[in-house]
């Protein structure tokens, strides 16, 4: 498995805006997480799990960003796995040596649901009424790229992987924003907002070894890539714009 510095350094030189941080400067200090395997989900659920301490309701601005960002967040990491589950038996049967990498991401596609179902339910958000259409959408995206080939497949992750990590870089931007401003108006920034930060810093990461992963395994040698890939970004974006709404 790539080496954290090897992934981080793809993506600054591949795709700079995901590493982005640095646009809200010096609010609060960037904390990358090591990259986690499934083995630690438990640790994570559990740290999701502990009851907040005693801390001043949120604002009504701060509830509707936390709705906002739980739910479609949960969506996306739900389509994560389904393309994973949908893409392996296809791609392994050709494949074989994949398996082992597939697993990999899929395990930490689903801890990341499960962090995030955790939340939805500790804060009492529903989850997107589009989730039986992203449920059908995702399946049908896994099993058609890796019909296609393993190149497909890895440029369907790495197109993913793409518009996931710049959304959650957005959240981020926001959250750093939004709790300099409550703070220099002397507001409490509630301990949600706080978690949500560290949840989705560590999760974009992981995200990140995801795209290393996929061009490392010739996601840019895939028949069409330019037109397989803008069509799938294109589509993240129209699901992740939906999903925070719906």
């Amino acid at each position: 498995m790539a080496s954290r510095a090897s992934t981080l350094q793809l993506a600054r030189r591949a795709h700079p805006i995901l590493i982005a941080d640095f646009l809200v400067p010096a609010l609060y200090p960037l904390r990358t997480a090591p990259i986690r395997h499934a083995s630690t989900a438990t640790t994570t659920i559990e740290s999701v799990n502990r009851p907040l301490t005693h801390s001043k309701p949120i604002s009504k601005r701060q509830r509707d960003f936390l709705d906002r960002a739980l739910r479609v967040n949960q969506a996306g990491e739900l389509a994560a796995t389904l393309i994973y589950t949908a893409q392996t038996p296809v791609l392994t049967r050709s494949y074989p040596h994949l398996r082992p990498l597939l697993e990999h991401m899929h395990e930490q596609e689903a801890g990341h649901l499960e962090t995030f179902n955790a939340l939805l339910a500790r804060h009492r958000v529903r989850p997107t009424a589009l989730r039986p259409l992203w449920n059908v959408a995702a399946t049908a995206l896994g099993w058609g790229t890796a019909m296609l080939g393993r190149e497909a497949a890895m440029a369907c992750t790495e197109a993913v992987e793409t518009e996931i990590g710049e959304h959650y870089n957005g959240q981020v931007r926001e959250l750093l924003a939004l709790m300099h401003e409550l703070e220099s108006k002397g507001e409490t920034v509630g301990d949600e907002l706080k978690e949500l930060l560290e949840q989705v810093r560590r999760i974009r990461d992981e995200e990140l070894e995801h795209l290393d992963h996929a061009v490392d395994n010739d996601a840019k040698e895939a028949g069409g890539y330019e037109v397989l890939t803008g069509v799938i970004r294109g589509g993240c974006r129209a699901a992740i714009w939906a999903s925070e709404r719906v």
